[in-house]
């Protein structure tokens, strides 16, 4: 060598594949394509040439220069032509010698950001590791102080069908330091939420051999981290730009963001921006916090919202005939991660959030509490005996302001479970049945006053109080109740002897008359055991 330095390694017998072309190229690819040196491989190459085959003429050449004499012959212009177009071509295949460049790539995030667009073509973006088509990108370069690093971050258009398994690698965040390839999991460089978003983060100031360890206390992946999630935020308002472009982006990743608002304490507010929900008034356009806020009532103090299993289940409930009658918007919330964003996330831009399924809520004026509070003595002894009549399965009995058209609902405590979590904890398959001992709905049921139903009722009541059509109807209402609300019946056979009960009523059939009914009726549970029989049971359980 006539300058430089020329190292010499002896493998091992076991260690004999870094011999082969391909083991190396593949290890510099991986690690070492991007640095600023240049680095060839000595290769062996076979070239095929096309050659004129006169391997007869190269013999006869021989054989006459053999003889020593001298010959002279007459030479036919013509006929040397003819036997130049007769020639035969042949392939031969020749081998070569040479140094091989192998890192003629030159990294893309090394540019000035203003020359990356997200319409760059592909295949100068796929030595980057992201051949899949991308939605938006963004380049981005930060100093602070004596920290300094690239990034580029990508939007894939397609969410991966297992981004949430747990078992998959935590991010697509490959990490470079000084151009040279470290590892491509690295947890501490993005949080879990923002597992979808691809890109390369390449740091001048780590150093080349760090470790986990070392990672794990590096005070300069917390500063990458904190910019990088700045900078995704910034890129995903950039998106929500473009409303076609953002609804198919919301389509794939709204869990993340849902996610992010949940575990993202931070930046909670600015993910909230972001959250697109239908509402009582959306149609089937997704309305976001913001447009909520300016369509809302003067007299409109909080943003409401219901929770549910699928638009159609929720935007005929029972919950939101009072909010509907005063103009009040609702959102609907049907994806099962809103629970747990909704927990987190308690007011946006000084509204507080009010799920319409939990108490609390309150809609009149001066002039109608007035007219509430005569009305709650008026209906206080008929609450007072179907809170007797259900015992436990209540908490309490109270009359309702929210209702208009339903004679009932069961709405849920303030800060328990709503009955949308409570069924999917139940739908948990590992679920821990100690957690749902004090976090399970505590009920209340509401009356509507104004409700023909419950205004026989109280009158039926207040003629006997120990009417057992009264109690039945009690038990009946409650179980419909407990449909409407959300819940599951925890005894629907007994529920279908009620309604068939009915059904007979109304088709005048005499139950002496139908043998089967007998039958039934003394397999159903008598609706309310009298009070001796009430305390001799209790006695056998002790």
């Amino acid at each position: 060598l006539g300058r430089g330095t020329k190292i010499t390694l002896h493998l091992k017998d076991d260690q004999l594949e870094y011999l082969e072309e391909r083991t190396l190229k593949d290890l510099v690819k991986k690690h070492s394509e991007f640095i600023q040196y240049p680095i060839s491989l000595w290769v062996t190459k076979e070239e095929e040439k096309e050659v004129t085959d006169d391997e007869a003429e190269k013999a006869e050449e021989k054989k006459e220069g053999e003889d020593d004499k001298p010959k002279v012959e007459e030479v036919d212009e013509e006929e040397e032509e003819k036997k130049a177009k007769k020639k035969k071509t042949k392939k031969v295949k020749e081998t070569k010698e040479s140094f091989d460049l192998l890192n003629k790539n030159k990294p893309i995030w090394t540019r000035n950001p203003k020359d990356v667009t997200k319409e760059m073509p592909l295949t100068k973006l796929s030595h980057s590791g992201m051949r899949s088509s991308q939605l938006s990108m963004m380049n981005t370069r930060r100093t602070y102080s004596l920290l300094e690093f690239r990034s580029i971050i990508f939007v894939p258009k397609r969410a991966p069908f297992d981004m949430f398994e747990t078992k998959k690698k935590r991010n697509n965040i490959k990490l470079y330091v000084r151009r040279v390839f470290i590892m491509d999991n690295c947890e501490d460089l993005i949080p879990e939420w923002l597992n979808f978003v691809k890109g390369i983060v390449d740091s001048e100031d780590l150093p080349l051999n760090i470790s986990r360890e070392m990672l794990q206390q590096n005070k300069i992946l917390k500063v990458i981290k904190k910019n990088l999630v700045k900078k995704c935020i910034e890129m995903f308002n950039e998106i929500s730009e473009n409303k076609e472009d953002y609804k198919k982006f919301y389509e794939a990743f709204s869990k993340n963001l849902k996610f992010g608002v949940h575990e993202d304490s931070q930046n909670r507010n600015k993910l909230a921006e972001l959250l697109r929900f239908h509402s009582t008034k959306s149609g089937d356009e997704m309305t976001s916090f913001k447009d909520y806020i300016t369509r809302m009532k003067e007299s409109q103090k909080d943003i409401y919202f219901i929770t549910g299993e699928s638009k159609k289940a929720v935007e005929n409930s029972p919950f939101l005939e009072g909010l509907k009658k005063r103009g009040y918007e609702v959102l609907f919330m049907t994806d099962p991660i809103d629970e747990y964003a909704m927990q987190q996330l308690k007011e946006v831009e000084g509204k507080k959030l009010k799920c319409v399924t939990k108490e609390g809520l309150d809609l009149d004026d001066e002039e109608e509490k007035k007219k509430f509070e005569d009305l709650k003595k008026e209906y206080e002894d008929l609450c007072t005996l179907v809170k007797e009549t259900l015992g436990d399965k209540v908490e309490k009995v109270v009359i309702s302001q929210r209702l208009a058209n339903s004679p009932c609902i069961l709405s849920t405590g303030e800060f328990g479970w709503s009955a949308n979590m409570e069924r999917i904890m139940k739908a948990q398959a590992l679920r821990d049945n100690s957690m749902s001992t004090f976090m399970v709905s505590k009920k209340t049921m509401e009356l509507n006053p104004h409700h023909a139903i419950v205004s026989e009722l109280k009158a039926k009541a207040t003629a006997d109080k120990n009417d057992k059509t009264v109690k039945d109807l009690v038990h009946l209402l409650f179980d419909t109740a407990l449909l409407t609300s959300g819940f599951t019946l925890d005894d629907p056979t007994n529920f279908a002897g009620r309604i068939h009960r009915m059904i007979k009523l109304g088709l005048s059939i005499d139950d002496s008359a139908d043998p089967a009914a007998e039958v039934a009726d003394d397999d159903l549970p008598p609706l309310e055991a009298d009070g001796e029989e009430a305390e001799s049971k209790m006695e056998e359980v002790d």
